[in-house]
């Protein structure tokens, strides 16, 4: 039975644990306004446009989690050498993270994704990006790069959004330099490089990307059923542990010899965007700290359904996370 007092010391322990995120960083871009009336030119809605904004998305998103829950964190990614590029990365080291080790490449665009949204409805999304593996020179120079934090750090997250950063003789060296450094290392996947995360510490698909990954169909109520799924993950990826995040049923866990089914605790879902990066940077900062699978995936559990209380993307806190931790787990 988990202590007070652990929980604090456990959660105390995140301001002590630096962090590489390593993935696909993207500026999501809003513009909100009022629709009064359609466009002369075309069947569509004219936004008057009121207030406009930007922020991390992606790994920046992930990072964001990190540092609100008091980690040191270094991101490693690619940018374009763009504007949009240049809002990111100061944005993201106003946040208070290590920068300098993301690549502003000359040859790529950053990705950016701008929400048109019209009387509190999203009428229109408009993406910029570039998804095509990094070339060879951009490779070797983000690898540099990602040695160099390795260095500094007791935990290695992979952030994939399938946007060309990760590739596999990337993703391949990093694991292997991070295992030299005995570091934690969690994956939080995409379909493309599903299979290219070997002899990792936390492979974290949802539901969605194991059935796609493993082509096969699963129960989520089905604890045999997700069991037999992870056993086959394993076998492929060699993974430690296994988080499989099942949406409104909570999340299942499971180690060679253990498994954990964690059911999703009562919330007022105000928007799930967002929800998966708070559960991977909990799992993250737990299993580096020392916490064992079954308490980690229960904090990483209450970390994802708190992101869904609040409407957009919102980083969980230390102290939002630590409150309810106390509420829900102290019996």
């Amino acid at each position: 039975m988990i202590q007070e007092e652990q929980l604090i010391n456990l959660v105390n322990r995140f301001s002590e644990i630096t962090v590489t995120v390593a993935g696909d960083i993207m500026l999501d871009k809003y513009v909100e306004g009022r629709v009064e009336r359609i466009s002369p030119e075309a069947p569509v809605p004219v936004v008057d446009a009121l207030k406009k904004d930007a922020r991390p998305g992606g790994a920046g998103n992930v990072a964001m989690n990190l540092i609100a829950l008091g980690a040191q964190v270094n991101i490693c990614a690619v940018s374009g050498s763009d504007d949009n590029g240049d809002i990111l990365r100061s944005q993201l080291a106003e946040a208070g993270m290590e920068t300098k080790f993301i690549h502003p490449s000359p040859s790529r665009i950053t990705t950016a994704k701008t929400r048109i949204i019209g009387n509190n409805i999203q009428l229109i999304r408009v993406d910029e990006e570039q998804t095509d593996y990094l070339s060879a020179s951009d490779e070797e120079r983000c690898l540099e790069l990602l040695f160099e934090s390795l260095e500094t750090s007791q935990a290695l997250l992979f952030e994939d959004y399938d946007k060309g950063y990760l590739t596999p003789s990337l993703i391949d060296k990093t694991i292997r330099e991070a295992k030299r450094l005995n570091l934690t290392i969690t994956v939080d996947p995409k379909v493309r490089g599903f299979w290219h995360y070997h002899d990792v510490t936390l492979f974290k698909p949802n539901l969605k990307e194991l059935k796609t990954g493993l082509n096969i169909g699963i129960d989520p109520s089905n604890p045999s059923e997700l069991k037999s799924a992870c056993d086959g993950l394993r076998k492929k990826l060699n993974n430690q542990y296994s988080l499989i995040t099942l949406s409104d049923k909570g999340v299942y866990a499971e180690a060679e010899n253990n498994a954990y089914s964690i059911p999703a605790h009562r919330r007022n879902i105000a928007d799930v965007s967002g929800a998966g990066d708070s559960v991977i940077a909990v799992a993250t900062l737990c299993l580096a700290a020392g916490a064992d699978l079954e308490l980690s995936a229960a904090l990483a559990n209450i970390a994802g359904g708190l992101a869904c209380e609040f409407p957009g993307v919102i980083p969980v806190n230390k102290k939002m996370l630590l409150d309810e931790a106390i509420k829900t787990l102290i019996k």
